[in-house]
């Protein structure tokens, strides 16, 4: 993985004022949607494989004493999505929401079925954060997911339901949305362990060899760090509502392992506000260090300057140049300086000038002004 850029936020298409309530509007960047259906059961694992709701009422038929995942990424498919609102019976404010992909996570109950919101949060490649939309609607016997990228973040979840051992094939849809929901969460310790490298990586370079760049990468986490924060705080309040729920189709097993992700979002905020903490400090502590080397220079200068004001003003009487005899009479006035013509005179004034300087360097030293410069 590499260096963290920075954060840029993507355009969100909303509404337009005062339109009607459950428009489905796609953004003008969607991708077209790939279609992944696994219906199973406790003996075997059948997969299909479209582009539209073919695909998906085909495998119905086939399956008929299956429980169904359906898998959708990308939301450019407008039929698409009024199709399966029509076939499921899915409330159009739902479907507003998947695809407005800027919504907060949430868990919403209807008749026969409940929706979630969770959000996806992960560095791609190139350090990019992305922050993706993931929604999910529980039927009995039926859960459809979607997604706003073709990007693959289940393999676990796939595998598990591939070899058929546990209770994932066994404990209802409700449990598998749990299961997607939980790798959600373990992504985010992923990207903190990633930040917090990056932490460790920017102390030492503050303790080595600091600059101005130390202050924007800290900012840079920082603000990941915000995001972060801005999205676990719903989603810890969304599994309690999860956890609080009275409908059959969260059963009690489900609750069982969602007391467990509510476990892991709460480490994960702990993290959070950690990290946080860590990079205000390392921005703290770095202008304070540019505030310590700009005060040892200006101690510095101090001391050069305070040493020539005295030797500046010896000088400067010397230099008036009033002189003890008149060059064209001849005459002698007493009130002028009587230095500037005595012998040695100039060695005289350098070597009091010397002397000032010693005693001044001297009786800074004692103070203490020297003490590293």
């Amino acid at each position: 993985m590499g260096h963290i850029k920075r954060v840029r936020y993507k355009t969100v298409k909303h509404q337009k004022v005062g339109e009607r309530p459950g428009t489905i509007i796609i953004a003008d960047d969607a991708l077209k949607p790939i279609i992944t259906v696994y219906s199973y059961n406790v003996k075997e694992l059948v997969c299909a494989d479209g582009h539209d709701l073919k695909v998906i009422l085909d495998q119905f038929k086939k399956c008929t004493d299956h429980t169904h995942w359906i898998q959708i990424r990308g939301l450019n498919n407008l039929k698409l999505m009024e199709d399966l609102g029509t076939y499921l019976k899915i409330n159009p404010l739902v479907l507003e929401d998947i695809v407005n992909t800027h919504q907060r996570p949430k868990y919403d109950e209807y008749d026969d079925y409940v929706f979630t919101v969770t959000r996806q949060v992960y560095f791609n490649g190139d350090g990019d954060l992305c922050n993706n939309q993931f929604s999910c609607i529980v039927k009995s016997n039926l859960i459809i997911t979607f997604e706003e990228t073709h990007d693959e973040h289940f393999e676990a979840v796939k595998a598990r339901l591939k070899a058929g051992k546990g209770a994932i094939r066994t404990a209802g849809p409700g449990y598998i949305a749990y299961a997607l929901n939980d790798t959600v969460i373990d992504t985010y310790f992923v990207l903190l362990a990633h930040i917090g490298d990056e932490l460790d990586a920017i102390e030492d370079r503050l303790y080595s060899h600091a600059d101005k760049s130390i202050m924007y990468d800290a900012q840079q986490l920082k603000r990941t760090l915000i995001i972060l924060r801005r999205i676990t705080w719903p989603e810890r309040d969304k599994i309690n509502d999860i956890l609080r729920s009275d409908n059959p189709l969260v059963t009690d097993e489900v609750k069982t392992f969602l007391k467990d992700a509510y476990d892991h979002i709460i480490q994960v905020m702990d993290l959070i506000e950690n990290y946080k903490e860590i990079a205000g400090s390392v921005i703290d502590l770095y202008l304070s260090m540019v505030s310590n080397r700009m005060n040892e220079i200006m101690k510095v200068l101090t001391i050069i300057s305070v040493i020539f004001i005295p030797l500046t003003f010896v000088a400067g009487i010397y230099g008036m140049n009033f002189a003890r005899v008149d060059p064209a009479t001849n005459k002698v006035m007493p009130d002028n300086m009587p230095e500037l013509y005595s012998t040695h005179g100039y060695f005289y004034a350098l070597g009091g000038m010397v002397f000032i300087g010693i005693v001044q360097v001297i009786i800074f030293w004692k103070k203490g002004w020297f003490t590293k410069l």
